[in-house]
């Protein structure tokens, strides 16, 4: 399982994780603390739903929420600083999105979720379009969001997303 690979890599670096969920509405807490001893390593999470939640609780901006909206990559990445910063966690990690079956627009179809990861000095995101039902694409951001993290743990240079995020300019 995935969980277990991430709850050995981050125990063997000594890294703490927190996460701020929209879309995935606490999907990826949840399969994080499935692992028993997750308390090691995992500090907690917020349900970041409504608007508001994103501002007064994980301090993204109001005029970035109006200019880019609530899915888009800059709130991902907003949300996985605050979220970090909030809980004093090594890694923060996001999820904002349209799981459906309805709310999208012609600019943000159902489906479309942006995942973002920030650590004390880099911050990465990557969008995703999933075509399911609710249920599925909720199941599918957490997954991806878990490989994002994953990637970011293996050994050697931050991982395959830190390589990215570099070579991308972040």
């Amino acid at each position: 399982m995935i969980e277990e690979e991430i709850a050995n890599m981050l125990r063997k670096r000594g890294l703490s994780l927190a996460t701020a969920e929209s879309c995935t509405g606490g999907l990826i807490a949840h399969r994080i603390t499935n692992i028993s001893g997750s308390s090691d390593y995992y500090k907690g999470g917020v349900i970041a739903y409504a608007n508001e939640v994103k501002a007064q609780i994980l301090l993204v901006d109001d005029a970035l929420l109006a200019q880019k909206g609530a899915v888009s990559a800059e709130c991902a990445r907003a949300m996985a600083e605050g979220i970090r910063a909030l809980l004093n966690g090594d890694i923060g990690i996001a999820t904002t999105g349209i799981a459906g079956p309805t709310g999208g627009t012609p600019d943000t179809p159902v489906g479309l979720v942006y995942i973002a990861l920030a650590t004390k000095g880099y911050l990465y995101h990557e969008r995703h379009i999933f075509h399911g039902d609710r249920g599925g694409n909720k199941r599918k951001a957490a997954e991806a969001a878990l490989v994002m993290l994953k990637k970011f743990l293996i050994p050697g240079a931050e991982g395959l997303v830190a390589q990215k995020g570099r070579a991308a300019g972040f």
